[in-house]
């Protein structure tokens, strides 16, 4: 009879434990550099330097007026505007939602995809916020639209989820509209991401004293994610 201990077997590799954030560098990137805005804006900048960042860095719906002659700013505002913050909280709650929706998509699109994602919803957040308030002179701010655009692009997945090699991303073939719209966790999320947006542009929750978080921007930014996820899709996706 052998009493000699047994040793273990070790777990397989498919089973073990795997890390419970694994965000893809673009995200990372992305992150770092809102923050690294922030940073520099109220902590760095005097008042007259943040008052000249956000003349030529956020979105400033008179400028398309018809009033004033178009600049570069003009061109390029409907992108960067996305990497400022009104507040502290208003940077912290968008980074948390970046890092949960825009991690499993950055790894189902793929890096250029993704950015390319990011640029088209935020300059249509800024052009529903533009066709709703195309007088307003208070500067929007923020990478919501962008961030809404994933929640549109997550619904169409139906919010299923999978793991590729350690990394999370979102699973199966993009829905088809009516479908999406059928789901009981997708009507659910809609009406709850509408409410919290009615209240939040209605309240104002969240707003620098400078600067504007819209709603319609919100708005904006989903409805092209949602509709237009396919656009971006890998062919094999």
């Amino acid at each position: 009879m052998n009493d000699a201990p047994q040793e273990l077997p070790s777990e397989p590799a498919e089973t073990r434990r795997e890390p419970l954030f694994n965000i893809p560098t673009v995200v990372l990137c992305l992150v770092a550099l809102c923050t690294g805005v922030y940073v520099v804006q109220f902590h760095v900048l005097t008042l007259d330097q943040d008052i000249g960042l956000l003349v030529r860095a956020a979105f400033i719906p008179v400028r398309y007026s018809g009033r004033f002659e178009l600049d570069l700013y003009a061109f390029t505002t409907p992108f960067t505007y996305a990497f400022l913050h009104g507040n502290l909280a208003h940077l912290a709650i968008n980074m948390v939602w970046l890092a949960a929706f825009g991690s499993p998509l950055a790894n189902r699109l793929g890096t250029i995809r993704f950015l390319a994602f990011w640029a088209v919803t935020s300059l249509a957040a800024a052009a529903l916020h533009w066709a709703v308030h195309p007088l307003d002179q208070a500067p929007l701010v923020g990478a919501s639209g962008a961030i809404s655009g994933m929640m549109g692009a997550a619904a169409r997945f139906g919010f299923q989820m999978e793991r590729r090699d350690g990394r999370a991303a979102f699973a199966g073939p993009v829905l088809p509209i009516g479908l999406a719209l059928r789901l009981r966790a997708v009507v659910t999320f809609l009406a709850v991401w509408f409410a919290i947006n009615l209240v939040t542009g209605l309240v104002g929750l969240g707003a620098g004293p400078e600067a504007n978080i819209a709603w319609e921007a919100h708005i904006g930014g989903f409805v092209v994610g949602f509709f237009g996820l396919r656009w971006f899709l890998p062919r094999s996706g």
